[in-house]
């Protein structure tokens, strides 16, 4: 059941960044990147990496991307679907929405109770030698707050660019 899953999540992820690829308009360009970066996280989570699976969802897929159409949208606000093809989208979208989360519940309820709590083939295992979330925050909020500061004033300072180029555009 594993290679059944790990080929599906595989095989859509390959198709979806072909499809970041080859789409003519922007919006759909990022839409097919969302799709491929969640396929990842499925991927990350077989690999018992439930941590990193949720970063790239939350962080990647979520902020980011948003961040992403957001300016897409902003610079370029004819970018959006033509009315005819919004109802086919819906008609492809919803099924494999579906899909997605019934093969997620599928996998969840499959897993044992405590294999989301420790990696395959160790009962015993000190979770700061793993890197346990605590840690990680830990080590993002004292020593690297700097750096983690400094991303989100470029991040700020992007959005910023990105409205006064409309902004200019527009006049």
């Amino acid at each position: 059941m594993e290679i059944l899953l790990f080929s599906l999540f595989a095989t859509l992820a390959l198709a979806s960044a072909l499809s970041v690829i080859l789409q003519k308009k922007a919006v759909y360009s990022a839409l097919s990147l969302i799709v491929c970066l969640a396929s990842l996280a499925f991927l990350f989570l077989q690999l018992n990496a439930q941590f990193v699976a949720i970063i790239q969802i939350i962080v990647y897929a979520g902020a980011i991307m948003v961040l992403f159409l957001f300016v897409i949208m902003l610079l370029d606000p004819r970018a959006d679907a033509a009315p005819g093809k919004s109802w086919r989208m819906a008609l492809i979208a919803l099924p494999l929405g579906i899909l997605f989360l019934a093969v997620l519940g599928f996998y969840f309820s499959a897993l044992p109770a405590d294999s989301l709590s420790q990696p395959p083939g160790s009962s015993q295992t000190n979770p700061a030698a793993l890197g346990a979330i605590e840690n990680i925050g830990r080590q993002l909020f004292s020593r690297y707050l700097l750096p983690f500061e400094a991303v989100s004033i470029l991040i700020l300072i992007a959005i910023l660019g990105a409205v006064i180029l409309a902004k200019r555009k527009a006049d």
